[in-house]
């Protein structure tokens, strides 16, 4: 009996009616129908993924290049980004180095924040860095290192022979030397050529004992160097690349100084690498490389020509060549800093001069807002960043590379100015390597970094409030008033009382925009971003209660005040734990102590712990105290009888140095 006849008995027997709904009228194909989809239900059960809600997606939105500019125009953060090149980011705070072996074309993108911030103006990034241009690099490996500390040259200049000896295994190798010929490099240079001896009788021992780095391929010497100086200019040393040595030597010492300042460090690096990508190319025969070439670079600056960054990222990074720089710190999240200069002509004027020289910031923008630690001036004292300039450090980590931060006075810790070597920039704190590699800049273009500042409200607050007030750094403020007369005393506290209207306006200013950031600043997972945001809002919380209590003090002074000892005549303004301005301004100063004391808790030993110990360490109050100042004598009544006009002394004449004009660095 089939089955549609056994659904028909049944169907009478329960209904008690002959006629049933699978009578020969009634169509079979419903049972098909549902039994079908009844499988198809089945099989969506099984095989359709159940989202993991605990799995975590990294985004990493892609962005598009843009024509290059001399100087780049005002920037929106409302954008949409496109596919670029640069070194991923990888949220790591353990990795100071990519070391990944390629990269995913494919790249998801979310819906971006958007943060309004035309209540406070747009980002100006005029004065910090150059647009990129649009190029196309194919992808390729990266293992550049972001930053390598040490003491002096030689220990920079023992590890390139290691990548010297490195890169002789795979093939031979041409290593090309560019010197910076700014007069703030004769010791390094010198340090240099000291330690040329060395590399080069290291490589010669490791060719005698039969190295098989040494063996000859094509019938070839495999080691060849060229030597090239820039400043200004650049050109190459040698009429082509040699294996002699002494030649090496005799016109590295011979380079001459460049006094006009200018170093075109990323021209020479792209005129370099195109004169020598010939070697790069493989052979159809046999699919090898003629061999390789090693860029490496003395200099002290960032460079003059940043603009040519992302041009000389291409052509190395397409033809693997390696950029290796000895360069400085760059001072933590400032541009310039002082060279203790002395003439290196002995029979010149030998006393010391400080001579500003760029060497940053650390980032492609400053994330560190310009703001004097108290009321109590002082000059913004470069600290070590704990890695080199950007555009040179972004140059070598993308290449594969290494940048070598090369200070005599990093293993001392803290130094003051007299304690800092000639020819050095004066830090007055250096910082562990080992601790900042987690807090290591993002080596981006610039339209990435802005898509990474766009994905929080914290990031583009800070960038923006750091922009702010290095276009307006709050001024030092005048603490003592002495009451020698009464219409001058009164003219002074109002004098007094501009600048400090002005901070308060400048402070508003700031926290405003901070404070967008504040919601934002709980989901913040990288800890540089978390320091730069933290220190920030306490710092500008910190000069806010002070500048507050500032101006009621000096409202105070002008209503009269009189001496408790008869004596004094000078007022005196200390900073103090007593706040004046009431209990609203008492919970501001919980909250900025709250945000500086997390930065020294959770970033401990950092520039930016460093800066936080130091808010902290001046009271936000302020009190009057009282001092004497004796009145300035009376000018001398002159004697008619003298005789005004005395016949001079004859001096016995002494040796004075020659003058020079000094060099620009």
């Amino acid at each position: 009996m089939s089955l549609r006849q056994k659904l028909r008995i049944w169907w009478q027997i329960r209904s008690g009616k002959d006629d049933t709904p699978l009578d020969d009228e009634t169509p079979f194909w419903l049972i098909s129908f549902f039994f079908h989809l009844a499988i198809l239900v089945v099989l969506a059960m099984v095989f359709v993924p159940i989202p993991n809600r605990n799995r975590v997606t990294m985004i990493a939105p892609p962005v598009s290049d843009v024509p290059m500019q001399e100087v780049m125009p005002t920037i929106d953060f409302n954008f949409e980004v496109n596919e670029e090149i640069g070194a991923e980011q990888f949220e790591s705070s353990d990795a100071a180095m990519a070391m990944a072996p390629d990269f995913s074309s494919e790249i998801d993108v979310t819906e971006e924040t958007e943060l309004q911030l035309s209540d406070f103006g747009e980002l100006q990034f005029e004065d910090f860095i150059a647009q990129p241009v649009a190029i196309e690099l194919e992808r390729l490996p990266v293992r550049g290192n972001a930053g390598f500390a040490t003491v002096g040259a030689d220990g920079a200049v023992d590890r390139i022979t290691q990548e010297i000896l490195r890169s002789l295994e795979e093939r031979n190798t041409l290593v090309v030397w560019m010197f910076d010929q700014s007069a703030s490099l004769v010791r390094q240079r010198a340090e240099i050529l000291s330690r040329f001896d060395n590399i080069y009788r290291e490589l010669e021992d490791v060719r005698e004992r039969g190295g098989q780095q040494f063996a000859r391929r094509n019938n070839d010497d495999p080691l060849l160097t060229q030597v090239l100086a820039f400043g200004q200019n650049f050109g190459e040393l040698l009429p082509k690349p040699t294996t002699d040595i002494e030649s090496v030597k005799s016109v590295v010492r011979d380079i001459p100084i460049d006094e006009s300042g200018v170093e075109r460090v990323f021209s020479a690096v792209i005129a370099v690498a195109n004169k020598y990508k010939h070697f790069r190319r493989v052979d159809r025969r046999t699919g090898e490389r003629e061999r390789n070439v090693l860029i490496i670079i003395l200099s002290d600056e960032k460079g003059d020509d940043e603009e040519l960054l992302d041009e000389a990222v291409k052509v190395c990074k397409t033809n693997e060549i390696p950029v290796y720089v000895i360069g400085v710190p760059s001072p933590f999240g400032v541009k310039e800093t002082f060279v203790k200069y002395v003439d290196p002509d002995p029979q010149f004027d030998q006393s010391v001069q400080w001579l500003p020289v760029d060497q940053g910031p650390e980032s492609l923008l400053p994330e560190r807002l310009r703001l004097n630690f108290s009321v109590r001036y002082e000059e913004d004292i470069p600290i070590d960043s704990g890695f080199g300039p950007f555009s040179l450090t972004r140059l070598c980590y993308e290449s594969g590379g290494i940048y070598f931060t090369v200070h005599p006075n990093r293993d001392r810790g803290s130094v003051g100015r007299r304690e800092t070597a000639v020819y050095s920039a004066h830090f007055e704190k250096f910082f562990d390597p080992e601790i900042m590699r987690r807090y290591r800049p993002d080596y981006v273009s610039t339209k990435r970094y802005l898509a990474d500042v766009q994905s929080s409200k914290a990031r583009i607050a800070l960038v923006q409030a750091a922009q702010e007030s290095w276009g307006t750094p709050v001024s030092p403020l005048r603490t003592r008033f002495p009451k020698l007369n009464e219409a001058a005393f009164v003219n002074a506290v109002s004098e007094a009382q501009r600048p400090a209207a002005l901070m308060t306006n400048q402070i508003e200013r700031l926290y405003d925009i901070l404070k967008l950031g504040e919601s934002d600043r709980k989901d913040e997972v990288v800890l540089r971003w978390k320091a730069g945001y933290d220190l920030a809002m306490g710092s500008v919380l910190a000069i806010k209660i002070r500048a507050e209590g500032y101006n009621k003090l000096l409202a105070m002074l002008k209503t009269r005040l009189t001496f408790q000892d008869p004596n004094n005549n000078v007022w005196l303004l200390r900073p103090a734990d007593t706040i004046l301005t009431g209990s609203a301004t008492e919970k501001l100063a919980e909250k900025a102590k709250m945000y500086l004391s997390r930065v020294v808790e959770e970033h401990p030993n950092t520039p930016w712990a460093y800066l936080a110990q130091k808010e902290l360490a001046v009271p936000l109050g302020w009190e009057l105290a009282e001092a004497y100042q004796a009145p300035p004598p009376p000018p001398p009544v002159p004697d008619p009888a003298a005789n005004n006009n005395p016949a001079p002394e004859r001096e016995m004449p002494r040796e004075q140095p020659l003058p020079r004009r000094t060099p620009k660095l």
